[in-house]
């Protein structure tokens, strides 16, 4: 039984380093899922299996480790930058702006009252703990890996002698960090009695009138004015975003409009468009009418083509001349499950679901040359995985030199990864890098790095991790995380609803984003059946994340 033994207790066989990992990622991923007082700690339960395991004296090979740690944190960020990337700078436009502002303001006062306790604890703590209880208390992971990378890199340059074991406050400050965020929301909600009820009335207003999404309705022309004039001009003439699908005329013929197409008096057309724009067309070209366009017996059909080809990434959609090549049609483009009008200024992505309409021929020749082909789609684009790692490893090692500091700051493994996937996933395509990614596929992506990077945590600081918290000062760690939780988010929150008026959904999301925090958005999301809070955490989510990487480097450059 001799096998046994040294499978279970060789560090430094691989077999028990591997299998050490599947053991703590398994419990900590199952022992997640339970919920207490319906609040769920998710994957981060790895990190407290971890801990068990290293203060039992199960640890692994050291080298092995190292590599498993800094690796899966780059899967984690890499993989939330491409999530991110799309969206992260229109996430600055208009109202965005005001939730961005007021997620930096979260940000700024957590670093703020972290050092204010650092200065007041007058040496009972060392910065690099402060820095892990900071991001336990805003429970942002990257931000404790960018901290560890960055005292790491003090080490290799023989700034500091050892490098501390900061992971011991992250844990301790996490469970209570969850909660703060989740009571702060409550606390917030009972200062300004807000009525759950009149909130959601609120949002669903917002959302009738400031929707976008793509609206079908047919005319009539009955205006004078346009009677005899080519397609083209009547478009110029109407300075609204629309798109005309395929037009009756009086003979009963259902054809599909081109540049050159005269409209007369009498035809029927189908117009997609937002429906802000509605009455402005009515006014313009004449009455609407009900039509049941898929009852008429035509050979004009209107299908869904799925972009696939890695060559039509970033390419616009006039680009296609779909009306003279294909004498198709294109009127709305579905990303992602939201709907986009077919502007010829659209640029295309893969993954896109273009719908066009015209002779079913015509669209099966459209469909072979833009690939419409799932299994294509289900292949992972490894190329743009490993040339964003690269490029971002590359980012990450370049140092930037700051006045006053006596070490230069890096992005290191977490800022430079996230950085370049950000870019790549916003700009990606003008550099032909296909960054389409399943959503199945992203999340194991990201779950596989974080579970990884949290497993060898855990594992790591598992040793000193009771000595450390319960017979020092483990509990003023606790307290401490409580108070950088929820005294950033009580003032700011309070400022967000009582000087800007923020819907308390709205609110909740922002306060759940700018801690970066899952478990407290899925309580947000049992208050309301709107999509508000989710709308606002994605929204300073990108931001967010960046600044709590950026700053736990800063604290330890400037302290340590």
């Amino acid at each position: 039984m001799t096998w046994i033994e040294n499978l279970l207790f060789t560090p430094s066989s691989v077999a028990h380093t591997v299998l050490l990992y599947a053991f703590v990622i398994a419990a900590g991923v199952y022992l997640g899922k339970m919920k207490i007082f319906g609040i769920s700690l998710g994957v981060t339960f790895v990190l407290f299996v971890g801990l068990l395991a290293g203060h039992f004296g199960f640890v692994g090979e050291a080298n092995i480790m190292h590599f498993m740690q800094e690796f899966g944190l780059i899967l984690f960020v890499y993989s939330i930058g491409l999530q991110v990337g799309p969206g992260f700078f229109s996430s600055f436009k208009k109202g965005g702006m005001t939730l961005n502002l007021l997620a930096t303001g979260i940000v700024l006062l957590n670093v703020a009252v972290a050092c204010t306790i650092y200065f007041l604890a007058n040496g009972r703590v060392e910065m690099p703990i402060m820095v892990g209880i900071l991001s336990g208390a805003v429970t942002n992971t990257p931000g404790l890996g960018a901290a560890q990378q960055t005292l790491a890199q003090l080490h290799f340059d023989g700034k500091l002698d050892v490098v501390p074991e900061i992971a011991s406050g992250y844990a301790a400050a996490y469970p209570l960090g969850v909660l703060g965020i989740i009571l702060s929301m409550l606390i917030i909600r009972a200062i300004f009695k807000v009525k759950l009820d009149k909130e959601s009335r609120q949002i669903e207003e917002e959302t009738a009138a400031s929707v976008l999404k793509p609206h079908l309705v047919t005319y009539k022309v009955e205006n004078q004015l346009i009677f005899g004039k080519p397609l083209d001009e009547l478009m110029k003439l109407i300075d609204r975003n629309f798109v005309i699908s395929r037009i009756k005329k009086s003979n009963n013929e259902v054809i599909i409009p081109q540049s050159s197409t005269i409209i007369e008096q009498g035809d029927l057309l189908l117009i997609v468009l937002s429906i802000q724009d509605e009455d402005a067309l009515k006014a313009f070209i004449g009455s609407t009418v009900e039509m049941d366009w898929e009852a008429i017996h035509a050979p004009v059909v209107s299908r869904r083509i799925l972009v696939t080809k890695s060559e039509f990434n970033g390419r616009t959609i006039g680009s296609l001349r779909l009306p003279m090549g294909y004498r198709l049609n294109a009127t709305r483009v579905n990303r992602a499950g939201v709907d986009l009008l077919a502007n010829p200024n659209l640029t295309l992505q893969m993954g896109d679901r273009l719908t066009v309409v015209g002779k079913l021929e015509d669209i099966n020749r459209l469909a072979e040359r833009l690939g419409n082909s799932m299994k294509r789609l289900n292949e992972p684009n490894m190329i743009t995985l490993f040339v964003g790692i690269f490029l971002g490893i590359i980012l990450g090692s370049i140092p930037l030199a700051i006045p006053g500091m006596s070490s230069s700051m890096k992005l290191g493994l977490a800022g430079g990864p996230l950085v370049v996937a950000i870019l790549i996933g916003r700009f990606g395509y003008k550099m032909k890098l296909v960054t389409y990614t399943s959503t199945s596929a992203s999340l194991m992506l990201r779950e596989i790095g974080i579970c990884l990077f949290l497993a060898s945590v855990g594992i790591t600081a598992g040793g000193t991790f009771a000595e450390t918290v319960f017979s020092g000062d483990g509990l003023l760690w606790v307290l401490w995380g409580f108070l950088i939780t929820i005294i950033p988010l009580l003032i700011i929150g309070s400022i967000a609803r009582g000087y800007y008026k923020i819907n308390y959904f709205t609110l909740i999301g922002l306060i759940a984003g700018s801690n970066t925090d899952p478990p407290a958005l899925a309580y947000a999301n049992k208050t309301t059946s709107t999509d508000a809070p989710a709308v606002a955490y994605s929204t300073v989510y990108p931001l967010t994340m960046f600044l709590r990487v950026l700053t736990a480097q800063l604290l330890i450059l400037l302290f340590c």
